[in-house]
Order: C-alpha cells, then sequence, then structure tokens
C-alpha cells in the first residue's frame, strides 16, 4: 500500500480537495486563485517529490487568508493521514537553500507535537497580490495539523519573494528528509514506542 492521502476540507469560507502521494516524483497540479502560492506549493511539490494535486476554492474576493490557511491545514491532514503511524520514517529533516542574496534554513521533527518557530524577517508588503505575512499562516496551519516540530530560520535576505521562496523549498527539503523510509528503522524512531 502506498503512502498517499485524499483530504478534502469545506467550510463557508473555503473548499479544499488533495490528493497526495510521498513517494511520487514532484508532480504538481494546483489551482488556488492565487498565482504566487500556486507557485510556492508547486515549488514544494517538486523539490520534495511529492506528487500533489491541490484544489482550492475560497471568499479570495474578500482576504487570501483563509484560503492560504485553510490550505495548510488541509495539507497537514493529508501528510499526517498518508504518514499513517509513521513507522519506519526517518522522523527528523533539515535543508538550508540559498535564493539569491535569502538564505533560508528549516528543521522539522515529526513528533506529534505542533510548534512553529518563525524566525522570519520579511518587510510588509505584497509579492504579486500575495501579502508577505501569508506564508506565517500557511506554516502555522500546515504544522498544527500534521503535528510537527517546524523551525524556520532566514539568516539573510531582502528581496521578500527570494525569502518566500527559499522557505518553502527548505521546508519541501526538510519533509522529504524527513518522510523517507529507513529500511533500519524498526517501528517507530522513538524511545516511548509512538510519534
Amino acid at each position: 500500500m502506498g503512502r498517499t492521502a485524499k483530504t478534502e476540507r469545506k467550510t463557508k469560507e473555503s473548499e479544499i480537495s488533495i490528493e497526495l502521494d510521498l513517494d511520487g516524483s514532484g508532480n504538481a497540479e494546483i489551482e488556488t486563485g492565487m498565482p504566487f502560492f500556486n507557485h510556492m506549493l508547486e515549488i514544494f511539490a517538486r523539490h520534495g517529490l511529492f506528487d500533489l494535486k491541490l484544489k482550492a476554492k475560497g471568499d479570495i474576493q474578500v482576504d487570501y487568508h483563509h484560503t492560504v490557511e485553510d490550505v495548510g491545514l488541509t495539507l497537514g491532514q493529508a501528510f499526517k493521514q498518508a504518514l499513517g503511524d509513521k513507522a519506519g520514517i526517518s522522523r527528523f529533516g533539515e535543508a538550508t537553500i540559498p535564493l539569491d542574496e535569502a538564505l533560508t534554513q528549516v528543521v522539522v521533527d515529526l513528533s506529534g507535537r505542533p510548534y512553529l518557530a518563525y524566525n522570519v524577517k520579511i518587510r510588509s508588503g505584497r509579492v504579486g497580490d500575495f501579502d508577505t505575512d501569508l506564508p506565517h499562516e500557511f506554516f502555522q496551519a500546515f504544522a498544527n495539523q500534521l503535528g510537527m516540530n517546524l523551525h524556520i530560520n532566514v539568516s539573510q535576505g531582502e528581496n521578500p519573494h527570494h525569502i518566500i521562496e527559499a522557505s518553502f523549498k527548505a521546508l519541501a527539503r526538510a519533509m522529504e528528509k524527513a518522510t523517507r523510509v529507513d529500511q533500519r528503522i524498526k517501528g517507530v524512531l522513538s524511545t516511548k514506542g509512538s510519534l
């Protein structure tokens, strides 16, 4: 049985459906109504080698916040479902990714305990029509729903587009490492016996 998931979320603010394959090749079909966010999610799938189909409709005429947060929640749920009991996974992942002047490090622990440390200095404004505070909302929702410890540290960067893109790429690479199955691991990688 593959490590796959199909998840949906429907509220008065958004309607989201996701198909995820953790052992894919980075294929993505993304439609959120927000071109920059589509691009970031495509980057996430490509660099994490996850196959991802994601369709989201939301009240983006009001604000992007609800849809971005709900995509994070639904994607976190999809990862949680695809990981199952987490037997055999590496659990921890880290990646440091540059994009021109920006340098981002992401460290994850698929521990079952949600926590986000977001050390990202980014100037307020927009990339296209996408507010620069929205990635925080996505990462928070994703970490909470998946139940993961997520640290995002930007040590350098001026251009908001570069900072956000490097963060999504680093998250992708860290998640690919953390979700990877290691045949040497019997059960879960924890002295407690559960994650």
